[in-house]
């Protein structure tokens, strides 16, 4: 199930309020558990089996770690986090990248294995994400171990953020799964932002989407339809994860919880280093908390600090999905950033803002590109297509322009935070919290009622995270 969908939107979400709102604060914990077990369930029933083993397996290891340090036994400590990494790396690495592995293997030896086709449960790299995220903070005595299984349970279970973010730390709403607020201006709150959010979604990222599919199915484009086809791409993905964790919050605040952000405007950036403070965030500072600073970060000089960049974007682009374009999507970042780190940044932060600016847009178009092909070859062939391998343009460029022009000039304004705050501002200078209310509230019914008919209308509706 996914937020996009008819049976998400007319059934489960307004079910799931009505029986929340409803019941006692004291049942709320096992209601939401037990819808978020529904959602998961909705599609792939025996990979449930799958997500409470992980939560299980961590609850026992953070009780372990809380024992140990009872007993007067430190040391120990680390064999019980040995543990929890193995087993939730083993099993992300088994379910995710068993296939590539052995299709990887073949392709230099030759075929000498068959694919094990295990499917990808949806959703595995973010709640393992999270399980380590718990049990590494309990090793650094950051948190404390969580005693109760329902509880823990709901924070790895908990369906508004599970199956593609953003990733929740544990200690950052370790508070609320106890106590949570619920009044009438976060929930009003919350429902604007879900609005949005699936407007980004529904009517913006699919319509990009569509797009980008039509031009990159084609061989042979002349430059200008090639670079109509990455932008088009590279709107569809921010606009496509951008909304579901605006969806994500806003169902969040809905049920009392605030989730951090996860984007800040980063087609707004002027290096590729600000893009990934701005792009999914969450997923940065995961890796920068729990795998950069303790490799040593930039600490142990130059050369250490190239090495750990290194090791973090191979894994970024492996976390990714299970293919060898992730991985040179991932080594492409790298590049950019040690390029950055070394002498580019510094050049940049004297240059013209609108240098860094174009800088920065050109380098993630190309990684969107790399990213979006499956096949390295294809992408070589789409980006020398960008560079006019096929002639600059021709009649299907002229279409693609006309056709497409005005979408995506509206996709550009809104993937920068002007026409949000100039939005803002002119609601804000109304007089009268009712009219300014009553404002928001008309804009997010319209959107959500278009996004609707949308979704009930088109059976166009991918998900980007399958593979994730």
């Amino acid at each position: 199930m996914v937020f996009s969908s008819a049976v998400f939107l007319l059934l489960f979400l307004p079910t799931v309020l009505l029986v929340y709102y409803a019941v006692p604060e004291r049942v709320r914990n096992p209601v939401l558990v037990g819808f978020s077990l529904i959602f998961y369930g909705w599609g792939e029933p025996v990979y449930i089996l799958l997500m409470l083993f992980s939560t299980v397996f961590d609850y026992g290891n953070g009780l372990m770690l809380e024992w140990l340090d009872r007993r007067g036994k430190p040391e120990k400590r680390r064999w019980v986090l040995l543990l929890s990494l193995v087993g939730n790396l083993g099993m992300l690495g088994f379910f995710k990248y068993a296939d590539f592995l052995v299709s990887s293997v073949n392709a230099v030896a030759g075929q000498v294995f068959d694919l094990p086709g295990i499917a990808l449960p949806i959703g595995i790299s973010f709640y393992t994400f999270q399980t380590l995220s718990y049990t590494i903070d309990v090793y650094r005595r950051e948190i404390k171990a969580q005693h109760s299984i329902l509880d823990f349970g709901m924070y790895i279970c908990m369906f508004p953020q599970l199956i593609a973010g953003p990733i929740v730390k544990y200690r950052d709403i370790q508070g609320q799964l106890r106590h949570r607020q619920l009044d009438s201006g976060r929930v009003c709150a919350g429902i604007f932002r879900f609005a949005l959010g699936l407007g980004k979604k529904v009517l913006l990222a699919n319509t990009f989407g569509a797009v980008w599919d039509e031009i990159s199915a084609e061989q042979g484009n002349a430059a200008i339809t090639a670079m109509i086809g990455a932008a088009a791409y590279m709107l569809q993905i921010y606009f496509d994860f951008s909304g579901y964790s605006d969806m994500a919050i806003g169902i969040g605040k809905m049920l009392g919880f605030d989730f951090l952000e996860n984007f800040d405007y980063p087609y707004e950036s002027k290096s590729v280093t600000e893009f990934w403070r701005r792009w999914h965030i969450s997923l940065g500072s995961w890796f920068r908390e729990y795998l950069y600073i303790p490799l040593g970060g930039n600490r142990k000089g130059l050369l250490r600090q190239m090495l750990n960049l290194l090791i973090v974007w191979g894994l970024t682009g492996l976390w990714h999905g299970a293919g060898w374009h992730f991985v040179v999507w991932g080594l492409y970042f790298f590049v950019l950033l040690a390029a950055e780190k070394l002498f580019l940044l510094g050049k940049l932060k004297k240059a013209p803002a609108a240098i860094g600016h174009i800088y920065t847009l050109a380098a993630v178009l190309v990684s969107w590109v790399i990213f979006a092909c499956d096949d390295l070859g294809a992408a070589g062939r789409y980006l020398l297509s960008m560079l006019g391998a096929n002639g600059f343009a021709d009649a299907a460029s002229v279409y693609y322009l006309r056709e497409n022009l005005l979408i995506m000039a509206v996709g550009c304004l809104l993937s920068v935070s002007f026409v949000r705050r100039l939005v803002l501002r002119k609601i804000n200078s109304l007089s009268g919290q009712a009219m300014r209310f009553g404002i928001k509230a008309a804009v997010c019914g319209v959107i959500y009622i278009v996004s609707l008919l949308a979704v009930i209308g088109s059976s166009y509706n991918p998900f980007l995270y399958f593979r994730f």
